[in-house]
């Protein structure tokens, strides 16, 4: 059978964008698509995080994944264990580097993704398609309801995302990420109530205690405190219902944003997305998108 592919890997930012460039493909070739998300077996400290959506897309299941040549470790090379001329074989297409392959858009089916895909390029033209994906089916629970009305009863709505986590306890990913530095968010802050005096900032973060030590406004703020780690894509959900958006070096508060319907949304992102790394991140934001 005719089919695309999607290796899930990493959090929920991470297999979001993963399930955007595999859908959009899939729709431009017509056939369905599968994810695989054997990775979450071996990842003891990554769950599959996509559940709560009623995506157009099912789990590969084993027969499936028997047909994607592997890769041999420790070879430069991707050496298959099989012949690629097999003909139940699925072709495996990888990520050549971090900004935006236009070769995708021109891959046939069967074909197997493996990698990040971190550009709105990859899934634009299938922008409606997408947002419909990830509209969260299930009622909101009583404390994200309040928090919603809040927002929907704000005049001017901002959602601020402070990433910390393993950006400050995990030494590789401190060094590779780092972390949005208060002078940037004081700035985006500052940026924010010159044109939009009104606005009401809502703060998401993974460490509340110290976003409210340490970010403070003389505009009305409210910290949310709704969600454990299990149930981020709430906290996406309520940040898409803002106006307006200051967001860290994260594919959370990316999605976060990307998700706001509104033509008219400003947000503003931070310039060095990454710390210490060699990936190119220019196509990473949106064009719309202020980098501060």
């Amino acid at each position: 059978m005719s089919v695309i592919v999607t290796r899930l890997t990493g959090g929920l930012g991470n297999q979001m964008f993963q399930f955007a460039a595999g859908y959009a493909l899939s729709l431009r070739r017509g056939v369905p698509l599968e994810l695989d998300i054997s990775s979450y077996g071996r990842d003891e400290l990554r769950v599959y995080e996509l559940a709560p959506f009623d995506l157009p897309a099912t789990v590969a299941p084993a027969a499936t994944l028997q047909r994607i040549p592997k890769k041999v470790r420790g070879l430069q090379r991707a050496v298959q264990l099989f012949s690629s001329t097999a003909i139940d074989a699925i072709p495996v297409y990888r990520e050549p580097h971090f900004e935006f392959d236009e070769k995708l858009l021109d891959l046939t089916a069967p074909r197997a993704l493996q990698g990040y895909w971190q550009s709105e390029r990859y899934f634009d033209d299938m922008r409606e398609e997408v947002h419909s994906a990830f509209t969260p089916t299930r009622p909101l629970e009583v404390e994200n309801a309040a928090v919603m009305q809040a927002i929907q009863r704000a005049d001017m709505p901002v959602s601020l995302h402070v990433r910390r986590g393993e950006y400050v306890s995990d030494a590789s990913a401190s060094a590779t990420h780092g972390t949005c530095s208060l002078d940037y968010y004081r700035s985006a802050i500052k940026s924010v109530l010159i044109k939009t005096p009104n606005a009401h900032f809502f703060a998401f973060s993974d460490d509340e205690a110290w976003t409210r030590e340490n970010l403070r406004t003389p505009a009305a703020i409210t910290y949310v405190s709704a969600n454990s780690p299990s149930r981020g894509y709430r906290d996406m959900q309520l940040m898409s219902a803002c106006r307006h958006h200051i967001i860290a070096n994260s594919s959370f508060s990316w999605w976060g944003a990307w998700l706001n319907h509104r033509d008219d949304k400003r947000v503003i992102a931070p310039a060095i997305w990454f710390a210490q790394s060699k990936k190119n991140s220019k196509d990473l934001l949106p064009p719309d998108w202020e980098r501060r």
